[in-house]
């Protein structure tokens, strides 16, 4: 066959070519494509999707995007790679870019394999055209939202906070009421403060201070009497001078061990230490680095039964002094 009647079969063979996304969803054989005897070939052989594509001669190398599939059995007998020196000179260089139309000329013809015709998909997930199916999305659950507590007014939230205060063990702080009464933590703190100056001015036997980082009410110190001789009713649960001196000296010394507190008051203080222990007003907090010892510091406790904020509240210890302090550290050298 000479190359004057290759190109035209080639040219034949490009006429016949049907585009992937026209052709129907069952494969078909190919329509007969007349040769150069007149015959028509009806081999009907499908493509073989494991083979590379045959080159076409005149196509620029690696342009997959105007491939163009020929299938094996449409190749005219005798029919191999194309020579670049047996293209004829009056033949025009093909054009990579010009559009295929149906039944239109094929411009080019590349060597990738990803314009071969669509298999049937058995999975049933890409239709005829060989395009994903769009699969339906998921039903989504609705989240319910709770809905947001009222706002409550500064009447309601001042009656709120005094009752909740009422009947409270311990100080509470000003996060715990915001997120019990479910309002704003910046709202508790100033409607408290109002509270506490109401009750100092109206003159009531207990007053709302702060305590042990949080809020609780407390008796008036004018009425303590009155108190104490209505709960202890003649029984003596106070603490002794040893457990007063130890107690202070841990309060302002602390973290503190225990030979320190011995060393400061001069005698031993192991069982004064326990019964402090076992009150709740003193516990361990750790060891010295150096020595191991254990270190001993006052409870949240102490706090709430002095009432005071923190250890920083305690009243200063000069205006307690002796005078003659030089003297007393002259004699115990």
């Amino acid at each position: 066959m000479s190359d004057e009647e290759r190109q035209d079969s080639l040219a034949d063979q490009a006429a016949a070519w049907v585009p992937p996304w026209e052709r129907p969803a069952a494969r078909q054989a190919p329509a007969p494509v007349p040769t150069d005897s007149g015959t028509a070939d009806t081999s009907g052989t499908a493509p073989d999707h494991d083979l590379p594509d045959p080159v076409v001669a005149g196509s620029p190398p690696g342009d997959d995007d105007s491939a163009t599939p020929v299938s094996p059995g449409e190749l005219p007998v005798g029919a191999g790679p194309a020579d670049p020196g047996d293209t004829p000179a009056d033949a025009a260089p093909d054009e990579p870019g010009t559009p295929v139309g149906p039944g239109g000329p094929v411009a080019a013809a590349g060597t990738g394999a990803g314009a071969a015709g669509v298999a049937p998909d058995p999975t049933g997930e890409r239709d005829a055209a060989g395009v994903p199916r769009r699969r339906p999305a998921g039903r989504r659950r609705a989240t319910v939202v709770p809905e947001p507590a009222p706002e409550l007014d500064d009447a309601e939230l001042r009656g709120a906070l005094e009752a909740i205060l009422l009947v409270v063990d311990e100080p509470v702080s000003e996060l715990v009421l915001a997120q019990v009464l479910e309002q704003s933590p910046e709202r508790i703190g100033p409607v408290l403060d109002d509270i506490a100056a109401g009750y100092t001015a109206a003159g009531h036997g207990f007053e709302l201070r702060r305590a042990a980082g949080g809020w609780r009410l407390y008796t008036r110190p004018e009425y303590a009497t009155h108190v104490e001789r209505f709960v202890l009713d003649g029984q003596s649960v106070r603490l002794t001078q040893a457990a007063l001196e130890t107690l202070a000296v841990i309060a302002y010394k602390q973290p503190v061990t225990r030979g320190r507190v011995s060393a400061i008051r001069g005698v031993n203080c192991d069982g004064v230490l326990r019964t402090l222990v076992s009150r709740g007003l003193v516990e361990e907090c750790g060891a010295e680095p150096d020595s191991g010892a254990f270190l001993f510091r006052t409870t949240t406790m102490f706090l709430e039964k002095l009432g005071l904020d923190s250890v920083a509240d305690l009243p200063p210890l000069a205006p307690f002094l002796p005078d003659d302090t030089e003297e007393l550290a002259d004699a115990t050298r």
